[in-house]
């Protein structure tokens, strides 16, 4: 009896120093995020676009950068939702459990979540190049939506496992076609886990830099046509780091602050629809 108490002091012990370690270091880095940028943060730099030099210490702001970084996530998230939507259902509808054919799609997707999103990078620019395909928001979305797609589809997956079988069945027992039972009953239970995996990975897509590097480009104007370049946040960040001026590096890390700011949105925004969702999930 006293091994086992010791046994649940020792894990309990464990847990509060891992919450302590993931809350510090979360706090570690918006602190010195914040620390480092708060000179550069103003409302000109939220509402503006980079005048000529802003990369070199002149006016303007990183307002494109913004814009450009909301149409790619969201464009990409679509795209990866239209692929990852149909997959799921079909694995968890229209495949057994066990079969072979879920488990290796199941593991090929894993496979593509564990790809560094630099080689999905640079993959599309090899296709652009052979295609003759200038950088552009829609190669920007095609390549991020790519590379959140394994993530939200494994996430969507394990939220269809949770519903339960006794649902399906019955819906399938009363008449209902298997599509029907997919839209009107599988949907409205897994609804809570499908948007969080939509705003986890929209959160994870518009954080990427490596994937956009060579496919969305970069400009100082606001997005305006998904034929041409677009500025991203991440690739803002990027420039402003690498340059030798202290004042155009505080840029870089209140643009990072910005970021996270928005990332950190996206987070809290998933927790309360799933929660706002939740009440209506059979368990």
């Amino acid at each position: 009896m006293r091994r086992r108490k010791l046994k649940e002091k020792i894990f309990t012990a464990l847990m509060v120093f891992s919450t302590v370690v993931v809350i510090g270091c979360l706090a570690a880095i918006i602190l010195t995020i914040l620390i480092k940028g708060a000179a550069a943060l103003s409302l000109d730099m939220l509402i503006k676009t980079p005048e000529g030099g802003y990369y070199i210490g002149k006016g303007g702001g990183i307002l494109n950068a913004i814009l450009g970084s909301l149409a790619l996530g969201i464009g990409a998230t679509f795209i990866s939702a239209a692929i990852s939507l149909p997959v799921v259902f079909y694995l968890n509808l229209y495949r057994k459990k066990r079969s072979k054919l879920g488990m290796m799609i199941r593991f090929f997707l894993d496979v593509l979540w564990g790809i560094p999103s630099v080689v999905y990078g640079a993959f599309a620019f090899s296709v652009m190049v052979m295609l003759r395909l200038p950088a552009s928001l829609l190669a920007g979305m095609f390549t991020v939506g790519l590379v959140i797609m394994p993530i939200m589809a494994r996430s969507m997956d394990e939220a269809l496992k949770m519903v339960p079988e006794e649902l399906k069945e019955a819906s399938l027992s009363m008449g209902a076609t298997r599509l029907e039972t997919a839209l009107k009953v599988v949907f409205r239970q897994a609804l809570p886990g499908i948007i969080t995996a939509v705003l986890i990975a929209f959160g994870r897509g518009i954080g990427d830099a490596a994937a956009v590097l060579f496919t969305a480009g970069f400009t100082d104007s606001l997005p305006g046509s998904l034929l041409r370049p677009v500025a991203t946040l991440p690739l803002a960040i990027f420039f402003q780091l690498g340059t030798p001026f202290p004042e155009v590096q505080e840029r870089g890390y209140a643009s990072a602050f910005v970021l996270m700011v928005i990332v950190l949105g996206i987070s809290i925004a998933a927790r309360m629809l799933s929660g706002r969702f939740t009440k209506h999930v059979v368990k």
